[in-house]
C-alpha cells in the first residue's frame, strides 16, 4: 500500500507499542478510554489498580468503591457497573480467574468475535485488545483520526461509520501482515490525523499523500481558484 509506506517515512515506523498489559487489563483499559483523554483514562487506570489489586477484587467490591476509584474519567458512573459486568462474564465464561490469555490461540476473526459478544465491546476495543497487549494479535483497531483519513482518501464511503470501518479497512491489508505491521499501519494512521489531517483545516499543502487523495486535490484546487468580482463584493 503506498499511502501506508509513505505514512510510514513521513511518522518514523516500525513504532515501539506503548503498551505491555496482559489481554484483560488491555480490555479494561479501553473500556475507561471511551470519550477521554489519555491522560485521564490512565490516571484512572492508576488509581484502580492501585485500589484493587486483582481483576476479582474490582469484580466483587462495591460498585461506588470502583467508581471512585476511575473517577478521573468520564462517566465512571456507567464504566464501573460495566467494567464489573464485563470481568463476571468472562469469569462466568471461563470457569476461573479473570483471564484472557487463552485469545491467543484462537485465529484472529475468532478472537475477536469472541470478545465481541460481550455487551458493551466493540470492534474498536476487541481490536485494541488483541493488538495493543502482549498478545500482539494482528487486529486492527480504527479510532476517529485513522477513519477521518480513511475517507478523505476514499479508502471507505463518507457514511461509513467507524464501527463499520474495521471490517472495510482491514479487508484492503495485504494478506499475511503480523502485528507490528498492522501496528504500524494504525500508527501512522492516527498520526497523520493528529498531525496534519485535521478535523477542521486540514493541512493539504504539506500532506505526504495528497496525490492520492481526492478530498484534499478538490480542496487544493478550490483554493487556488481565481478571485472574481462576484466573490471579492461578497
Amino acid at each position: 500500500m503506498l499511502a501506508h509506506e509513505r505514512l510510514c517515512a513521513e511518522y518514523g515506523a516500525p513504532f515501539r507499542y506503548f503498551s505491555t498489559k496482559d489481554p484483560l487489563s488491555e480490555l479494561i483499559s479501553a473500556l475507561l478510554s471511551h470519550r477521554t483523554r489519555n491522560a485521564e483514562s490512565h490516571r484512572a487506570y492508576q488509581q484502580l489498580r492501585a485500589r484493587f489489586p486483582t481483576w476479582e477484587e474490582v469484580r466483587d467490591a462495591p460498585m461506588a468503591e470502583v467508581e471512585a476509584a476511575i473517577s478521573p474519567c468520564t462517566w465512571p458512573e456507567q464504566k464501573a457497573p460495566r467494567i464489573q459486568a464485563v470481568l463476571r462474564e468472562i469469569g462466568s465464561r471461563c470457569g476461573g480467574p479473570c483471564d484472557l490469555s487463552f485469545l491467543a490461540d484462537m485465529p484472529v476473526r475468532e478472537a475477536r468475535a469472541w470478545l465481541e459478544t460481550i455487551s458493551g465491546v466493540g470492534p474498536k476495543t476487541s481490536a485494541a485488545t488483541l493488538l495493543f497487549s502482549n498478545l500482539r494479535i494482528p487486529a486492527m483497531p480504527v479510532d476517529s483520526h485513522h477513519h477521518r483519513v480513511a475517507q478523505r482518501m476514499a479508502l471507505i464511503g463518507p457514511k461509513v461509520g467507524e464501527g463499520p470501518a474495521h471490517a472495510l479497512l482491514e479487508a484492503l491489508l495485504p494478506e499475511g501482515w503480523d502485528a507490528q505491521q498492522v501496528y504500524d499501519h494504525h500508527e501512522a494512521f492516527m498520526f497523520h490525523g493528529q498531525k496534519c489531517c485535521y478535523f477542521h483545516s486540514p493541512a493539504c499543502g504539506r500532506c505526504v499523500v495528497l496525490d492520492l487523495c481526492p478530498t484534499g486535490q478538490a480542496r487544493m484546487q478550490g483554493s487556488s481558484r481565481p478571485v472574481r468580482a462576484s466573490d471579492s463584493n461578497a
